[in-house]
């Protein structure tokens, strides 16, 4: 009998279990198939790569302005993938996953099939082995969803892309949100028409309104029509090699001709095979049901990472894989928080946040807010890339960051500065007072401080300057407000 028997070979998985062997438990990983998650295997790390093929694609229109004498680059779609998908094969080479689980002691069952409950302390294998513990982490990740329509067969998911054969010349995205926004953004880069149908009435609808609206504009400008407030999609035929998507919209039935439909319209946990009845362990909406600790309603048996339907993200899976390690074995004594999770998309322009948008701050607390653009950035001119902003929000109470929302070139890297501070706990004005170097696109977040502080008094102002209609004369770089 193991000591932890850990179920999903992702990025909550693997920390999981190596989390529980540093801590000296006999610890097994199950994998039904390739270890790596979807993740490595079809999500963040081909879908980066596309977005890295895209951005070569943008940066070749720049050529010209930069004295460079070069024709655009076409898009090879098939060469593409086949890139895309020895970049994954290299990045686990990179990790040697099994092997690194193996060397700690972990004994790994990869490529054995589903896992599923025989009772609240034992284990079947697809390949029929039974194995038994007596703590159990549960990490086995989510799928693409599926809607059920006439027709919805001809439709594709994320996964599916990685397979195609060449570049569609339309395609029609269902789902504005982080997957759709992203694979919009590839596919147009690479010449196709693309449309983007969302329910919700804006595109990113779980982010701060203006990255929603930017992000919108920033579509519209590069030809992606996007249409959101949708009733629903009604059916998917084929017509002459191509297809018909019926959709409704504003009580209408619109028609949209395309040669690919691609759904990116939710990710419900994988508890189907599980057979959780037989551990008593509950599950809603697809998701299992676990407390601040991680804890299912078995309390031997914990849960981290997609499966839980908290943050599904690769960063808050391998903390609370970690967190379920400990918690496994040490008693429930830290909880799950995900108060500082900064995150972010990489479609052209980027985005990226941390902590509450700017109506949930507005709604709790006494708050100052500033919004400086890429125009007053110096790098921002010199490499041509002066669309977006980056906005702080901070509390008049603690001067302490609420949330941080950027668009534009680099935001998910600067990003990492702000939810730095934040967890350091650091006042607005000493993050003004970070000699940030010039020029680069981080130091947008010193320009956005120094007007908060100046607004709330930490930076003395005569009475004159108090009545500027713009704060920050004083900055070194200075653009448009």
């Amino acid at each position: 009998m193991f000591d932890v028997i850990v179920i999903g070979g992702g990025p909550a998985g693997v920390t999981a279990a190596l989390r529980a062997r540093e801590l000296g438990a006999m610890v097994a990983l199950v994998e039904r198939g390739k270890m790596g998650g979807t993740c490595t295997n079809d999500g963040c790390v081909p879908t980066r790569a596309l977005a890295r093929a895209a951005r070569l694609v943008r940066d070749a229109e720049q050529f010209v302005d930069f004295g460079l004498v070069g024709e655009k680059p076409m898009v090879d779609f098939a060469a593409l993938l086949s890139r895309t998908r020895n970049i994954v094969s290299r990045v686990h080479e990179k990790k040697h996953l099994q092997s690194h689980l193996e060397q700690e002691g972990v004994t790994v069952f990869a490529n054995v099939g589903d896992a599923r409950f025989i009772d609240e302390h034992s284990v079947a294998l697809g390949d029929r082995t039974i194995l038994q513990g007596e703590k159990f982490i549960l990490c086995v990740g989510g799928h693409a969803r599926r809607l059920s329509f006439p027709g919805s067969e001809h439709a594709l998911t994320h996964s599916d892309v990685w397979s195609l054969q060449r570049l569609p010349r339309q395609v029609v995205v269902v789902g504005g949100a982080a997957t759709g926004c992203q694979l919009s953004s590839c596919f147009s880069a690479f010449g196709a028409y693309v449309h983007v149908l969302e329910v919700a009435p804006r595109l990113l609808a779980g982010e701060d309104e203006a990255v929603s609206h930017g992000i919108s504009e920033a579509f519209r400008r590069r030809g992606i029509a996007v249409t959101t407030n949708i009733g629903g999609i009604e059916r998917i035929e084929q017509q002459n090699g191509s297809l018909r998507l019926t959709y409704l919209y504003e009580g209408e039935v619109r028609q949209l001709t395309t040669e690919a439909v691609v759904m990116t319209v939710g990710w419900p946990g994988n508890v189907e095979a599980l057979n959780l009845a037989a551990a008593s362990v509950q599950s809603e909406r697809g998701y299992i049901v676990v407390d601040d600790f991680l804890r299912t309603t078995t309390p031997h048996i914990f849960a981290a990472g997609d499966i839980t339907g908290r943050m599904m993200l690769v960063q808050s899976a391998s903390g609370e894989g970690a967190l379920a390690g400990e918690n496994a074995l040490l008693g429930v004594a830290r909880s799950s928080q995900h108060k500082i999770v900064p995150h972010g998309g990489f479609t052209d322009p980027e985005y990226g946040s941390v902590g509450l948008t700017e109506e949930q701050a507005r709604a709790r607390h006494d708050c100052v807010v500033a919004v400086v653009p890429y125009t007053a950035l110096d790098r921002a001119l010199i490499d041509g890339h002066r669309e977006g902003f980056c906005k702080l929000i901070v509390s008049t109470e603690t001067h302490r960051v609420l949330g941080a929302h950027i668009m534009g070139e680099q935001a998910v890297e600067i990003l990492q500065l702000v939810a730095t501070c934040m967890a350091a706990d650091m006042r607005i004005e000493q993050l003004a007072d970070l000699e940030l170097a010039y020029p680069t696109f981080t130091a947008i977040v010193g320009l956005a401080a120094r007007r908060l502080s100046r607004e709330l008094g930490v930076i003395p102002l005569s009475p004159q300057g108090q009545t500027q209609s713009r704060m920050g004369i004083a900055e070194w770089e200075r653009g448009e407000a």
